[in-house]
């Protein structure tokens, strides 16, 4: 399929056939990574990234309805913690306690 390319403001664009952005499941908005490999462009959607912001939008937008249940557990029994030299408290130096 052979498609010309447009100028788009200071760019250049290139519009996708219908059938290639459906068999790709591409949507209007979404971002796809651009590379040159042998010297011919490939184009290749993005893989979602999820960041925390949009996760708390979203969990405001639904409302206290859709918050997961606040499950109260008990106190520490033991095994989960961990005495090692990474886990304790550092010891300020004798420096630092001047």
């Amino acid at each position: 399929m052979q498609v010309r390319i447009a100028k788009w403001g200071n760019s250049l664009a290139v519009r996708l056939p219908k059938a290639i952005a459906d068999d790709l499941g591409l949507a209007e908005g979404q971002s796809v990574d651009v590379a040159i490999e042998s010297g011919a462009v490939r184009l290749k959607p993005s893989v979602a990234r999820v960041r925390l912001s949009d996760l708390i939008a979203e969990a405001e937008r639904l409302g206290r309805s859709a918050h997961p249940e606040i499950v109260a557990w008990s106190g520490d029994v033991g095994a989960e913690i961990i005495e090692d030299t990474y886990s304790k408290p550092r010891q300020k130096s004798r420096r630092a306690r001047r």
